[in-house]
């Protein structure tokens, strides 16, 4: 284990699989198949061994926070306060956030009876195309700078203090802020954010994101994988976006197939993983669990904060 890791107690997945008793999965593979991101290998088989576990680690982290938050509240003579259990989850591109967020989703709906789970993404708190071209700077989306982080910050201390937020909606067809639509979310049981720059930290300020989470997963994989699965959700995207004039993809899916291949390698090259290398993979350590994926997308070690 790196020294990176000594704050981390690395459990293989045979371990880990045998943390949890129950072996009957709360969904269908048809349910799991239609939250699944392009090209993400997920089955039921790893909702059992990987993520029912995940679960009942989650519930010890809110009961924790419950009879933390009951105790301040007699400590400080008040009547403690209902607010969102927020959980975190980061990672590169393509390397599997959006899947793992939308199970997570259902799974805490199902094991958690009543309860409402929201899900945001920060792409929505990304500056509109416009102002990113105006700063100069739209070859930088997804780059710290191309975040409104103080929305993003006012957001989360908003769910903290149980207040109804709206917040903005991104498309990855149209690859901007949709100018016309919001998302509100109004005091939900859990909340969660997944974004690469969920742990990251505003600009010479002293808020801190993670001070914001109850708990916080950063999914880990090879440099060389993730650029693999880059590329094959990029062209996976070319072919979806051949009929659809609207979407961002559709001029590139006109081109010569390996020019738009070259484009997509440049793009990985010169702006995802100069993102991760500089400011997505230096916050890997400060999630609470960190899930490292094998090639074939299969998670094969857990990492969990001593």
């Amino acid at each position: 284990m790196s020294h990176e890791f000594i704050n981390f107690e690395e459990i293989s997945r045979q371990t880990w699989q045998g943390l949890h008793q129950s072996k009957q999965p709360p969904l269908t593979q048809a349910e799991l198949d239609s939250i699944k991101s392009l090209n993400d290998k997920i089955d039921i088989q790893d909702v059992i061994d990987v993520y029912l576990p995940l679960i009942s680690l989650i519930q010890i982290y809110k009961n924790a926070q419950e009879n933390l938050s009951f105790a301040k509240g007699i400590f400080l003579q008040k009547q403690p306060k209902q607010y969102p259990f927020i959980i975190g989850i980061s990672g590169s591109v393509a390397v599997g956030k959006s899947t793992t967020s939308r199970l997570l989703q259902l799974l805490l709906s199902r094991t958690f009876k009543n309860s409402q789970v929201e899900m945001v993404t920060t792409d929505g708190f990304l500056y509109p195309n416009q102002i990113l071209s105006d700063r100069g700077i739209l070859d930088k989306k997804g780059f710290p700078e191309s975040y409104n982080m103080e929305l993003l910050i006012n957001f989360l201390d908003g769910m903290k203090n149980g207040q109804e937020m709206t917040i903005p909606v991104y498309s990855h067809e149209i690859y901007d802020i949709v100018t016309d639509q919001e998302q509100t979310i109004a005091a939900p049981d859990f909340l969660i954010v997944e974004g690469i720059n969920v742990f990251q930290n505003q600009q010479n300020h002293r808020l801190y994101m993670n001070d914001y989470y109850d708990f916080s997963i950063y999914i880990d994989a090879d440099v060389t994988h993730i650029e693999t699965w880059y590329l094959e959700r990029f062209q996976t995207l070319l072919t979806l976006a051949e009929k659809d004039s609207k979407n961002y993809y559709h001029a590139l899916s006109k081109m010569n197939l390996d020019e738009a291949l070259l484009i997509s390698k440049n793009i990985w090259k010169t702006v995802n993983l100069v993102n991760l290398e500089n400011y997505i993979e230096p916050t890997r350590n400060r999630a609470e669990l960190i899930l490292h994926k094998s090639q074939n997308h299969k998670i094969d070690k857990i990492y969990l904060k001593k």
